[in-house]
């Protein structure tokens, strides 16, 4: 019998993602949905009903490509995955403010999180579906949507590389002061799912703690389709 959500996330190794996080500012997760809900979610593109709206990546100078919004109530399966995964990288989240000197502190519950984006009028959704096809990109940028946003981010890889699409790659570039740049290429399997800084992270330098940014984006699909799903914890304006 296959296992529910909640238990496949409880029973990843967390100390070795966290440890990720923490060395990396991110962390690559193995398969956490099963090759049916990959099929699923891929095949909810179509259906309309589910989405808030949709983003023609090219009209707004993002890239090439197009992606659609999830409105509430999300889908049973984006809920599950978003309540249980939240948990343990508030615990990350914490850590990081308190090591940055930021006097922020994260709920352990989403719920919480979310009512405070409401406070301050963030009540939108943001779990995106994203669809890539032959010469699509997606340009480097930052998933923040307002003043209350999580450290952290996820995104799920519906179609496999090799096989449904070649090209595609995630790329993150980290922004590291007074140094160059670092770029980050990663091609994780279907079912698999990154997580990663939302924004910055901690560093620790010869004088404690700094911070460096990152931005995420997708290289070049050079063929077949490209589809992922992003979880993003806060909502937007």
């Amino acid at each position: 019998m296959t296992e529910n959500i909640a238990q496949r996330i409880e029973n990843l190794n967390w100390s070795l993602h966290t440890e990720s996080l923490h060395e990396k500012g991110y962390a690559v997760l193995p398969k956490i949905l099963t090759e049916e809900e990959c099929t699923q979610l891929a095949a909810s593109y179509d259906d309309n009903m589910l989405y808030r709206n949709t983003i023609n990546m090219k009209r707004y100078q993002f890239g090439s490509g197009e992606y659609k919004y999830f409105k509430y109530p999300l889908p049973d399966i984006i809920t599950e995955l978003r309540q249980s995964i939240y948990p343990y990288l508030a615990k990350v989240a914490n850590d990081w403010m308190f090591k940055l000197g930021m006097n922020e502190v994260f709920s352990g519950q989403l719920d919480e999180l979310l009512e405070k984006c409401h406070q301050a009028g963030q009540n939108r959704p943001t779990p995106l579906i994203l669809k890539y096809h032959v010469g699509d990109w997606n340009a480097l940028h930052q998933d923040l949507y307002g003043e209350v946003y999580f450290p952290f981010q996820i995104v799920f890889f519906l179609t496999q590389t090799q096989v449904d699409y070649t090209g595609g790659e995630f790329v993150m570039v980290e922004n590291r002061p007074r140094m160059q740049s670092k770029p980050i290429v990663l091609q994780p399997d279907r079912g698999e799912a990154v997580i990663f800084t939302t924004n910055f992270r901690p560093v620790l330098g010869t004088k404690g703690y700094y911070r460096t940014t990152m931005r995420h984006g997708v290289s070049e699909v050079k063929n077949g389709e490209r589809i992922n799903l992003g979880i993003i914890f806060h909502d937007a304006q």
